[in-house]
Parts: C-alpha cells; structure tokens; sequence
C-alpha cells in the first residue's frame, strides 16, 4: 500500500549513476512483471477498478507482490493469516486463493469505504468465505487476537503505526511463525527521512533489524518487503 508518494520522486535525480540506475531500476520493474505469472481474472479485475477508479492508485499491491505473497503463504503452510491494511482487497484475496480449505485470512481495514469495496470483490470469489474483514482501528482490533497462533501477519497500512502493528504482530504469532512488511525502503525516504512517515519506517527498520527474537530478509521487491521470522 504505496501511500503519499509524490510524482518527484520517481523522477531521474540528474547525470552519471544515479539517472541509470533510475532507468534501470525502472526496466527491471518491467520486466518482472512480464515474467511473472498472472493473477486470476477477479485479481486483475480488482488491478484494472483500483488503477482507473480509486485516488490512490499506487497503493495497489500488484501482480509481482501478490505471487510473492502466494507464493510465501503456500511454502510456510500458513492456515490462519492476519493482514493489517485491506484497501480493495488484492492481497487478502490473493492469499486466501492459495489457503487450503480450511484457511483464514483476517483483513483489517479502517476506511470503510475501502471496506465496501473489497468485500464486494470477496463475495465474488469462491475464496471469499476465506476472508474475514473486520472494519475498525487495527491495534484495537490485533490486540483482541489471541497469542502465539498465527502463521503469518502481512503489514500494508498506516506507517506510523508500523512498530505497534509489529509488536502485536510478534506477540500474535508462534515460533516459526511470519511477518512481511511493506513499503519498508519508502521510496527511499529512509535513508534521509524528513517527515513523520520516512520517520515511522526508519525507526521500524531498525526496531526489527535489532530484534534478536526475529530472522529477519529486507527484500527490494518493489517499495521494499521486510520478511521476518520469529524464532
């Protein structure tokens, strides 16, 4: 969920290295999204409605993230899953798609607008009894969670609040158990942060990197992914 990202800092930052590894980096998105398997026909439905229909097109997860997370979610063997952000629903959907029948995925969504939407996609897929979407201020909501059983815990939304989701995450878990985190390079605004936000996402960085109870990937997947295992 790629929020307040404004158009300056995709631009080209001037000569030499920096413009070509902008170009680069560019292509190389490109290129991984045409060498990445398609989603299903809803999925790519929810891509084609969030991209012309909502203000903020950029905080869609996407086909390469989306696999990605399938693709975590099938090798862990996660069966009950929390995601902390739903927006139109691509990446709840797109996990419960690949749950074994038994398999939850609870969404926390606080716009309820975004929650309209989303649900309406869900009663649309035959995985949507999968999901539940409860709607409400998402630490409230965590914090009713019991301990040590969940699989897996996806982060997407506000980001000040990014240390207090992922210690409820951390306690929600059991051992063995994962967290991925989005938006973690925040375009960048970690290695200089100047606001509230790039503030928010420095300080969870290193609050994870210096967890000793967590293995821990950064992943330059997009806007970055944290993947992290409680030990």
């Amino acid at each position: 969920m790629n929020q307040d990202h404004p158009a300056s800092d995709r631009k080209v930052k001037g000569a030499g290295i920096y413009s070509y590894m902008d170009m680069v980096a560019g292509e190389a998105e490109g290129y991984a999204l045409a060498h990445t398997s398609p989603l299903s026909p809803l999925l790519e439905e929810i891509e084609s409605f969030t991209l012309t229909k909502t203000p903020f097109p950029n905080m869609l997860t996407g086909r390469v993230e989306g696999r990605f997370l399938q693709f975590v979610a099938q090798l862990s063997g996660a069966r009950r899953i929390v995601e902390v952000g739903t927006f139109t629903g691509y990446s709840a959907l797109a996990m419960a798609e690949v749950l074994p029948d038994d398999g939850r995925v609870i969404t926390i969504e606080h716009n309820p607008d975004h929650a309209k939407i989303a649900q309406g996609f869900f009663d649309r897929s035959q995985s949507g009894s999968k999901i539940t979407l409860r709607l409400g201020e998402a630490l409230e909501i965590l914090k009713d969670l019991p301990d040590a059983e969940t699989d897996l815990v996806f982060i997407d939304a506000d980001k000040q609040n990014y240390s207090a989701y992922y210690r409820e995450a951390m306690r929600m878990l059991h051992s063995g158990g994962l967290i991925l985190a989005d938006n973690v390079l925040w375009y960048g605004r970690v290695f200089g942060p100047q606001d509230d936000s790039s503030r928010a996402m420095a300080e969870f960085n290193d609050l994870v990197n210096a967890d000793s109870r967590a293995e821990k990937l950064f992943l330059t997947i997009r806007d970055g992914i944290y993947l992290i295992r409680k030990r």
